[in-house]
């Protein structure tokens, strides 16, 4: 067995396979909502219009919900541990689930909603943190990408199921799927790096730390900017894939599930792709420069699909993902830029705040909207959300190979 073998081999372990499995509940419901959107506000009474309003401010309850968890949960994983964060935040988001599919109404879905991201808010962030602390500096990388890869197809899973039964009952499933994950982490161990914190007098999960630094709020802030294109393009580009279907006069008809559905598949891959690519180059950032190249083409044959095929939308879509998949690895990067008093906050509140984003930037789109039409004001927030996106990747150090057992100080 070759040192890469040995490597991935060492990456299978049940910490990886277990975060994997949560962040493969978590895709499941964060994308169901794009998915089941149309029935759902259908059944409740809403159409034409209504319904693209209707679910912006649906989805924006949700991910508001995940801007406060992100912070509540990273602090509480940097100050009472990682597995307590993991326990909680599954039962959350599982209960959340299983009462939204007994919305009878818009306000009883704003409420589940916002649970909902309140629970999923702490999954993916904590659960990369207790791997990256768990594993050795050479196999973190191929646990992360684990992660990535089992995870992000989790809205392949939702797209099946809701073919196959109602709006309700995929929520059902969700929220069962997930109390099912909570007897496997019984066999996840707490991380040494957080065992040796808890004994020391320092300041643990102090959130306003990331501000009374200037150099470390850049670097946090740049962290946060390396992903918005993410979230511009599930947000805006997926989710309403139906509506821009329609501006592009695409030949056919475009349905959200399906677009969803390809497009995580395209991000499963992804995952694994840039992940080996950063192991092979030794470099977090040149994997991702590659990836940003790749989302800029794809974003651009995107507004320039006037008149495609079906098939050629949903493809330009599927690559999208796949260029995109470096997600999991722009949130390594995040842990991997601070030390373990502040890992946890930074894990977690980071990807939650860029979530969180997909509140202004779908605010900002819908702004520019009636002035200048749809077409044009995706194309104008795409363009400043991957500008700012390049200038993060370029400010942020590298973190390959980066020791990751030391504190942050004030």
């Amino acid at each position: 067995m070759n040192s890469s073998n040995k490597l991935i081999s060492r990456a299978l372990n049940i910490t990886v396979i277990v975060a994997a499995l949560g962040y493969f509940v978590d895709i499941y419901d964060l994308t169901l909502f794009n998915i089941v959107r149309v029935p759902s506000l259908q059944d409740l009474g809403y159409k034409g219009d209504e319904l693209m309003q209707q679910g912006v401010h649906l989805l924006n309850i949700q991910m508001l919900g995940m801007l406060i968890g992100g912070i509540i949960w990273g602090i509480w994983g940097d100050k009472k541990g990682r597995l307590s964060v993991l326990f909680l935040t599954i039962l959350l988001y599982s209960l959340a689930n299983i009462a939204n599919a007994f919305a009878q109404n818009i306000t009883q879905y704003e409420i589940f909603r916002f649970l909902a991201g309140l629970g999923l808010a702490g999954e993916l962030g904590v659960g990369i943190t207790l791997v990256t602390e768990l594993m050795t500096t050479e196999s973190r990388g191929y646990g992360t990408t684990i992660i990535g890869l089992i995870g992000i197809s989790g809205a392949v899973l939702g797209n099946i199921v809701t073919k196959s039964f109602n709006w309700h009952t995929a929520y059902l499933v969700g929220g069962i799927l997930g109390l099912l994950l909570l007897v496997l982490r019984i066999y996840v161990t707490e991380s040494g790096m957080f065992e040796k914190l808890k004994n020391k007098d320092v300041s643990k999960g102090n959130f306003f730390m990331l501000f009374n630094n200037r150099k470390r709020f850049f670097k946090y802030l740049y962290c946060i900017l390396l992903g918005i294109p993410v979230w511009f393009v599930i947000g805006v580009l997926i989710a309403f894939s139906p509506e821009y279907a329609k501006v592009l006069n695409i030949q056919g008809h475009i349905i959200a599930g399906e677009a969803t559905m390809y497009h995580y598949i395209g991000a499963s891959l992804g995952s694994l792709l840039w992940g080996l690519v950063s192991q092979w180059l030794g470099s977090r950032k040149k994997s991702v420069w590659i990836a940003m190249m790749m989302l800029i083409f794809f974003t651009a044959a995107y507004f320039a699909a006037f008149g495609m095929s079906a098939f050629i939308f949903y493809l330009i879509i599927f690559f999208l993902g796949i260029a995109q998949g470096y997600w999991i690895i722009f949130v390594t990067i995040a842990s991997e830029q601070f030390g373990t008093n502040l890992r946890a906050t930074v894990t977690t509140t980071a990807p939650n705040f860029v979530r969180g984003s997909t509140i202004l930037v779908t605010t900002f789109v819908t702004y520019l909207a009636p002035m200048y039409g749809k077409w044009w004001a995706a194309l104008v927030t795409a363009i400043i959300c991957i500008g700012l996106s390049l200038l993060a990747l370029y400010k942020l150090d590298e973190t390959y190979s980066k020791d990751l057992d030391y504190l942050e100080v004030d």
